[in-house]
């Protein structure tokens, strides 16, 4: 019964990912294919993989995929071809949250619409990042911010700014976009080291960007949507792994508890 439940027809995933709309990191990844000069070869680069999800096609999870309704926002910054590795979980935030915007980082110039976004009047943005690199006069929130209060005008909508990329790749863009530097930091220094072991940084507070994302949510009060991103997050790891290892032939009950959890956290 497992095994019925995971190994999707071709012609059966095709058909629901028709009925998926491409959100702004699905943009940003056609884009950046199309300009490509070469493929990019990831590990696993003979997998017939997902053009959605960028799973192996017979762990797809584009068809577990919701929307969230969400009072927050989210701005990813990406590294030049980060959002071409199957490994990146900024997707994953746009999976679940509809007002998410992508942009790939440019050193020589900054992108006129991203700009526009950091001073639109409906947003409070909040760039996610260690207070320890704040810049001279730059202020830093820890933990929390303000709850968004939908029957006040004034209130803002907060715009959480996540640099997408390795470590290194986000202390330069960090250091080299003046742009970011006028705005709050919110901080975060997770105790327990990041569940995220496909790419993780050297720095044991490290997370992915989906388990970052996950944090912002809670300090805007979204705990529930903060568990769903999380278990998302999860079932992303696991069908990774299940996707370039030979745990594929083995017992699949993982996924769909997995599944079946993520589903059972948006009630």
């Amino acid at each position: 019964m497992v095994s019925n439940d995971l190994n999707f027809t071709i012609k059966k995933v095709k058909e629901n990912k028709m009925n998926l709309p491409l959100h702004a990191v699905h943009q940003r990844y056609q884009y950046r294919k199309a300009v490509s000069t070469r493929p990019y070869n990831a590990r696993g680069k003979n997998l017939v993989r997902c053009e959605r999800c960028l799973l192996a096609s017979r762990f797809c999870t584009c068809e577990f995929r919701r929307t969230l309704t969400s009072n927050a926002s989210f701005l990813l910054i990406m590294y030049d071809d980060e959002v071409l590795k199957p490994s990146n979980s900024g997707r994953l935030i746009a999976d679940l949250i509809p007002d998410t915007h992508a942009y790939i980082w440019s050193r020589n110039f900054a992108n006129r619409k991203l700009l526009q976004l950091l001073t639109d009047p409906l947003y409070q943005p909040y760039l996610v990042f260690p207070s320890e690199y704040a810049k001279a006069g730059q202020s830093v929130v820890d933990s929390q911010i303000p709850k968004l209060d939908s029957n006040s005008p004034q209130t803002k909508r907060p715009l959480f700014i996540l640099l997408d990329g390795s470590w290194r790749e986000a202390i330069k863009m960090f250091n080299k976009s003046p742009y970011l530097h006028q705005l709050p930091i919110l901080s975060f220094t997770p105790e327990s080291v990041a569940r995220y072991g496909l790419r993780k940084g050297s720095r044991d507070f490290q997370l992915g960007t989906a388990e970052v994302a996950a944090l912002a949510l809670g300090a805007a009060g979204e705990n529930n949507h903060a568990h769903s991103l999380n278990l998302w997050f999860s079932l992303f790891i696991e069908s990774s792994m299940f996707s370039r290892s030979r745990k594929s032939s083995l017992d699949t009950s993982p996924l769909v508890q997995l599944q079946q959890e993520f589903i059972h956290s948006l009630k």
